[in-house]
């Protein structure tokens, strides 16, 4: 008999999902037993990463081009991706940019819209037409926005992405109140420090990480790896009941 976090028969949605984060989440939505669809803005790295979720799971997988920041674009991968699964009950929305480290006195208009077109604006594209869809289709779901620690934690120099992390926090807790009567659930992913393609290098350097990991009571960098059992709990039909909330995968770094 099936157990509550068998995603078999569900399908699952992770932008951003050709790397780091992303590929982690969509990795354990596969081996739950998930059909996964990944969106990307690199048509080469979708294909690696779709072979590899055709290798961890037996459903179906999909993956598109598509830049979240664009209306258009969102719109038409979405009827793509639930036209290519059935369906859809879970969206990920994950696609992310770092910005440039500058002071906040200097930080330039264009960058700062830059990193809010995509990590804000964009996970509203991708949340607004997934809840359309579900609502259409009458099935309810889950809706889960990768926030960040410098929704809480100060980040200097990193005011632009700190201040898109943080309005995902409140952008889900208004989606959970909302949407709760039409069967869908919001929350959010909160990852610490996570060792990616992305910042790899400075989790690297001797100078940060002596400063970093002695705050870390785990006493390590997190892996892509683990975001998925999370996402798998969020995914799962047995979760109904919890929307709202902000899940912290950080090794304790944010309360030690």
């Amino acid at each position: 008999m099936p157990g509550p976090f068998d995603l078999t028969g569900q399908a699952a949605l992770v932008t951003g999902g050709n790397g780091g984060i992303g590929l982690g989440i969509a990795l354990a939505l596969a081996e739950a037993g998930a059909d996964v669809a990944i969106w990307g803005t690199d048509a080469g790295k979708n294909q690696a990463a779709a072979e590899q979720l055709r290798g961890a799971g037996g459903g179906k997988v999909h993956a598109a081009v598509c830049d979240v920041s664009d209306e258009a674009a969102v719109a038409t991968a979405m009827a793509e991706t639930v036209g290519a699964l059935g369906g859809l009950h879970s969206c990920f929305a994950n696609a992310g940019t770092p910005a440039r480290p500058t002071p906040f006195e200097k930080t330039d208009l264009d960058d700062w819209k830059r990193v809010e077109a995509v990590n804000l604006e964009g996970v509203f594209l991708t949340l607004r037409a997934a809840a359309a869809a579900m609502i259409e289709a009458g099935t309810g779901g889950s809706l889960v926005a990768t926030s960040s620690l410098t929704a809480i934690e100060g980040a200097p120099r990193s005011a632009a992405y700190a201040a898109t992390k943080g309005a995902l926090v409140s952008l889900v807790r208004t989606l959970a109140v909302e949407l709760a009567r039409k069967g869908i659930r919001a929350n959010a992913i909160m990852p610490g420090w996570i060792d990616t393609e992305l910042t790899h290098d400075m989790l690297a350097d001797e100078r940060f990480a002596g400063a970093v990991m002695p705050r870390i009571p785990a006493r390590r960098w997190g892996l892509p790896a683990d975001l998925g059992p999370a996402a798998v709990y969020l995914a799962s039909p047995a979760t109904s009941y919890h929307t709202g909330d902000v899940l912290r995968i950080d090794g304790a770094y944010s309360i030690s």
